[in-house]
């Protein structure tokens, strides 16, 4: 079930607001009309691990916990949820603060990877000093989901019902958890499509769900850090609607992810491993294109 404080967070969480109301001047066809519009914010969000700080990347100041989380399990900082040993989040004047306290092992790998630097909002590569860092290549995911056409239409049919921030700001990605024969289960938004989707596999997994029981879709591009981000914690598909990069599927094929692009309206492509989408049987419609 959706979870409605996550769906939409209070304006004013953790003292930093997710939006603001600014006059603007609207034209439409040569005519004016002056009112109140939505502005989404972003603000900078310092990871401070054993007191060490590590990344600073501009986020939408919501679910920062869940976004800790998704963010130092994907990005290889710890293994699992049980190496997050703490987590508290701190409002300065000037950005957000989310103190983590992991293993000390883990601690001393991450203090040899260089990366004390800001990042971009959402930025996927932000302060990888070396290619070992930059390119990373996950185990194989093993789950075989099946997954319908007409579930995945579904689900991108409905996603826009829950990007409440997005309905009234226009400006933030959303990352949807979808779940065969349950439809959407859970949402996160943010500025940055690697935040939200670091955000979601968060709370997957402060919420123990099972990731190879459904699939994610996210109202970006797949680029490879958002591939990589997905397979890393086993989850075996990812819908986007828009277009994938090169490196993202030779990504998705090596970690046998099944990858799906331009995924609006009433089409999709399928550009790895198509065997868990399931679609109906019109063999007389198929025919293969040469450019």
């Amino acid at each position: 079930m959706l979870n409605g404080s996550a769906v939409m967070p209070s304006s004013l969480e953790l003292g930093w607001p997710s939006y603001q109301q600014s006059r603007v001047e609207r034209w439409t066809g040569g005519e004016q009309i002056v009112q109140q519009d939505y502005i989404a914010e972003e603000v900078p969000v310092s990871l401070v691990y054993n007191g060490q700080p590590h990344v600073v990347m501009l986020a939408t100041p919501t679910n920062l916990e869940d976004f800790a989380l998704g963010f130092s399990i994907t990005e290889g900082i710890i293994k699992d949820r049980s190496e997050l040993l703490g987590s508290r989040v701190v409002t300065r004047s000037n950005g957000i603060e989310v103190r983590l306290k992991i293993p000390e092992q883990r601690f001393q790998c991450l203090s040899d990877k260089g990366r004390n630097l800001t990042g971009r909002t959402g930025c996927g590569l932000c302060g990888a000093s070396t290619l070992q860092q930059a390119i990373r290549s996950p185990e194989l995911v093993k789950g075989e989901l099946t997954v319908t056409a007409a579930e995945l239409l579904n689900a991108l049919d409905k996603i826009k019902l829950h990007q409440r921030l997005n309905q009234l700001t226009g400006a933030v990605h959303a990352a949807a958890w979808v779940v065969p024969g349950s439809g959407i289960q859970s949402i996160r938004e943010d500025v940055g499509r690697h935040n939200a989707l670091d955000k979601l596999i968060g709370s997957l997994l402060l919420n123990a769900e099972n990731l190879a029981a459904g699939f994610v879709i996210v109202t970006s591009r797949a680029s490879y850090e958002m591939v990589q981000k997905t397979a890393s914690v086993g989850i075996v598909m990812l819908a986007a609607i828009s277009a994938p990069t090169g490196l993202a599927i030779r990504l998705a094929e090596e970690a046998g992810l099944t990858l799906v692009g331009f995924a609006r309206d009433d089409q999709h492509v399928v550009y790895a491993h198509s065997r868990r989408l399931i679609h109906p049987p019109y063999p007389s419609l198929i025919k293969n294109e040469s450019p």
